[in-house]
């Protein structure tokens, strides 16, 4: 698949005429969950979000009716996942594959901000309907949207929430997807929570990326994961298992492009304070995809998800005001 990634766009405009899509689909894979953010003095906001919904809310937003996003996750029986299908729908994001799965919820965290806009995530997701994605019978079309999708973006969380069965059974789908020509597309980011331990982490990542074609790690959870580097060495280990386009965020420094044998650094185009860093990678990540699915450069494509991310980090929580979101060539 790497082949068909070039300069001016990820290459999916044959493809589409060959399977009928006729604006490029991106399929975003993951956990969607219960946001309670701390505002204190007892204070607690409600919003629903997960770091792969995040950045197929950003996604859509910045490319509006030119790319088609859907949501593939797994939702129980309750009121609050009928409210963030509502959410979903709301946003323009397709839900019709979303499995409800009796007796099983939402998973559920909170957002603790410090004063200079890190934030601290405590979860609750024993019962959540996600972790059996690709396990629970009513799960077993999901792969069939990857395989239709031009693009799937799946990330590190997504990876954690899933069982060993569940995990093998998402690498055969991926498998499949990919040789039906999807582009697959992985950030990932590590919550350590979520792994019984670092090194069951490092494996499942590096099994994974071999799959992948365009990579967008954070220095900060490579670092955490696989020890302090610079960013060209993530990208050396990253081509190493077979990634074409790997993008690494590095904050203020802001993100190394990394394709073709050739590296860049692309600035950050103006500094801003953070008031809830929250979102950041993911919106990062949905400016990124969306530039590039729009045709443009990867430099371009990287100054666009940088405007969208430093919007985010603007506002608190992960989903700020519609009207806040740049928008492609707006």
């Amino acid at each position: 698949m790497s082949a068909n990634l070039n300069q001016a766009g990820l290459g999916l405009k044959a493809r589409r005429e060959r399977i009928g899509n006729a604006i490029p689909r991106v399929v975003a894979i993951g956990e969607c969950m219960i946001e309670l953010s701390d505002r204190g003095q007892g204070m607690l906001a409600l919003g629903y979000a997960g770091d792969t919904l995040n950045t197929a809310v950003y996604l859509k937003r910045a490319a509006g009716d030119r790319i088609a996003v859907d949501y593939l996750t797994a939702l129980g029986d309750d009121p609050y996942s009928d409210s963030m299908l509502a959410f979903w729908q709301a946003e323009g994001i397709g839900t019709d594959s979303v499995p409800r799965l009796s007796g099983k919820l939402p998973g559920l965290y909170m957002i603790r901000t410090d004063p200079a806009g890190e934030r601290r995530f405590l979860y609750w997701r024993s019962a959540a309907a996600a972790k059996l994605m690709f396990e629970a019978p009513e799960t077993l079309l999901l792969g069939d949207r990857i395989a239709a999708a031009d693009l799937a973006i799946f990330s590190g969380i997504t990876l954690s929430i899933l069982s060993d069965a569940g995990r093998d059974r998402f690498f055969e789908v991926l498998t499949s997807a990919r040789a039906a020509g999807t582009i697959i597309a992985y950030d990932g980011n590590y919550r350590p929570a979520g792994w019984s331990h670092a090194e069951a982490a490092r494996s499942c990542f590096q099994r994974f990326l071999k799959l992948v074609d365009v990579a967008l790690p954070s220095i900060d959870d490579e670092a955490n994961l696989f020890g302090p580097g610079e960013a060209q060495a993530v990208a050396a280990r990253l081509h190493d298992l077979g990634v074409a386009e790997v993008v690494v965020k590095q904050g203020e420094l802001g993100s190394l492009l990394s394709i073709g044998g050739e590296q860049q650094v692309v600035p950050v185009e103006c500094l801003v304070k953070p008031i809830d860093t929250t979102a950041a990678g993911d919106s990062f990540n949905a400016g990124y995809l969306a530039g590039r699915l729009e045709g443009l450069s990867p430099a371009e494509a990287a100054r666009f998800g940088g405007r969208v991310a430093a919007a985010v980090i603007q506002h608190r929580g992960a989903i700020i005001p519609l009207e806040a979101t740049p928008r492609l060539g707006g």
